[in-house]
């Protein structure tokens, strides 16, 4: 008995990470809702591929910018679940105060293994923002 337990409980897990795995980054792009503090604290976008070339001079595909919107929200939602209510707060008033989402992240006192989580999240996030911009040069390459 114990061990059809574990193995159902083995099969659903394989087909859960094998459904996530597979599927499209554009299912990702629903809006995530923040409750009413938090709402904006991740407005700000990140400086990805060339640091001094804003989305907007790079000439991107609806399509691409739902991505990076996609992957924006993706590390939006994991930041907010590292932090607590407090740290939330003082990032949302950083970021109304003007700073980047990297200058309010340094702000916020993490504990060593928010900061590395916190980091990871950060690496990740940019890596695809990079692999998606990176897709655009080589098509626009292409042409």
């Amino acid at each position: 008995m114990a061990i059809n337990f574990t193995k159902r409980l083995s099969v659903l897990a394989v087909t859960i990470f094998t459904l996530f795995i597979l599927m499209p980054v554009s299912a990702l792009a629903t809006p995530v809702q923040f409750h009413a503090t938090s709402s904006v604290i991740f407005a700000q976008t990140t400086k990805v591929a060339s640091e001094s070339t804003p989305f907007s001079e790079i000439n991107l595909t609806p399509q691409q910018l739902q991505q990076l919107q996609a992957v924006r929200q993706r590390r939006n939602k994991e930041i907010k679940a590292v932090l607590n209510s407090s740290q939330l707060a003082k990032l949302a008033h950083n970021l109304h105060s003007g700073q980047d989402i990297n200058q309010a992240l340094k702000t916020l006192n993490l504990q060593p293994e928010q900061q590395e989580l916190v980091e990871a999240i950060l690496k990740f996030a940019n890596l695809k923002m990079k692999a998606i911009i990176s897709r655009n040069s080589l098509t626009v390459g292409q042409k």
